[in-house]
């Protein structure tokens, strides 16, 4: 019933997930600027965060311009659409593909109130009459 397929795009590791937030805060950053930004977390050489920005590219997460000599990266996808993409891979990979039986499973393990799942549904139908 809540069957849905979208393309694939290879997961985030940790690393690349405080980069990303970093990026989606703070849009149009060189790398010197991602690895201030992101040294109270994680200190990273200038190398380093250079490779990461550059496997983010590969990945589609980012994409940069240059600035005289000087790349400048940004996001290609908002924080939420990544966020969609990855519950999709959790869905698909632990249950069978069906987002109903991953809500059930949020439910029976408590994670996801009865009263909850009513406000969502009545999110959605409301989302539905606006497109309609």
């Amino acid at each position: 019933m809540f069957n849905i397929r979208r393309s694939r795009r290879k997961t985030l590791t940790p690393l690349e997930q405080v980069i990303m937030d970093y990026l989606w805060a703070h849009a149009n950053s060189t790398a010197e600027m991602c690895r201030e930004g992101v040294s109270s977390r994680r200190a990273l050489k200038d190398s380093t965060i250079r490779t990461i920005l550059r496997n983010l590219e590969e990945k589609g997460f980012v994409t940069h311009t240059i600035d005289g000599r000087t790349f400048v990266y940004r996001a290609l996808d908002t924080q939420r659409n990544v966020g969609v993409q990855a519950a999709q891979q959790v869905i698909d990979r632990f249950c069978g593909g069906s987002v109903e039986e991953l809500l059930v499973g949020l439910v029976d393990n408590q994670l996801l109130e009865p009263k909850q799942l009513q406000r969502l549904a009545e999110k959605i139908a409301s989302r539905k009459e606006k497109r309609v």
